[in-house]
This record gives structure tokens, sequence and C-alpha cells, in this order.
């Protein structure tokens, strides 16, 4: 198993999934943020419609903004890096 990136996948992992979004205009956009969590329950093999993600977000969290990107922002990175395209299946 292996993240957009090629980087192996494991179990426990603190991970941050995407999706494409289908815009008003019926464009398609890459590299959306839809869950940050834990991987658990993946099986080896399979890189497509596997595993689940426990969320990991509390209830109320302080933010210093210095901490923090806008999740547009962190969207974009992933675009400048290649990243926002889901990978040809196997």
């Amino acid at each position: 198993m292996h993240y957009r990136n090629g980087r192996e996948a494991k179990k426990g992992d603190t991970i941050v999934q995407l999706r494409d979004v289908y815009n008003a205009d019926g464009t398609l956009t890459g590299g959306k943020i839809a869950a940050v969590g834990v991987l658990y329950d993946a099986l080896p093999g399979n890189d497509f419609c596997n595993g689940s993600i426990v969320p990991i977000q509390q209830a109320v969290t302080g933010a210093r903004m210095c901490d923090c990107l806008h999740i547009d922002d962190v969207a974009e990175f992933l675009k400048e890096k290649g990243l926002d395209k889901r990978p040809p299946g196997k």
C-alpha cells in the first residue's frame, strides 16, 4: 500500500485524505482535503478503496495563526508538487 507520493502506507499513520471536486462550471479540481486522521483497517495489496480513517480533531482547539495554514493554500502546495491528481490504478 502506498500513498499518492509513493511513500509506503502503514496502519497507525496520521494521514490527510484528498478528494477531487467538481466545480459549478463542470471542471474538476484535485487536491482538496477531505479528512485528517489515523489510518486503520487497511489491507496490503490495494491502493484504492482500502482502509478507514479515525478522525483526530478535538472538539475545540486553540489556534495560533502563525502555526496555521488556510486549507486552500495547502491544496495549492499539493498542486505545485503535482500531488493534486490521483495516480492511475494498478
